[in-house]
């Protein structure tokens, strides 16, 4: 199932903000910051307002089980402080996230 990779790079994500909402909401949004920071630094973000409407499918980003459990494995309160993931991007478009290897 795995498609052609065009673009792959790796990143290291701060998840500090994660830690400044209450703890029983942490994990969710350390996902959310994950999420949010693929989207920016893979440039996945919707067009502007003003700009033409594409009839294209919306490009989708995926987050895989392995960075969801590293996330989860201290439970709900206490995500890690970083994780180092890889974005790929396939040729729709599409990005996936994994852990960086050896992590």
């Amino acid at each position: 199932m795995e498609e052609e990779i065009v673009e792959e790079r790796f990143y290291t994500i701060p998840l500090s903000k994660a830690w400044l909402v209450p703890p029983n909401k942490r994990a969710p949004k350390a996902i959310r910051i994950i999420r949010d920071f693929i989207k920016r630094h893979m440039k996945l973000e919707a067009k502007r307002e003003g700009e033409e409407e594409e009839e294209a499918e919306p490009k989708r980003l995926i987050i895989s089980n392995e960075v969801n459990e590293m996330v989860w494995r201290r439970g709900i309160e206490k995500p890690p402080r970083k994780i180092r993931v890889r974005a790929a991007r396939d040729k729709d478009g599409n990005v996936t996230v994994y852990l960086a290897e050896g992590d």
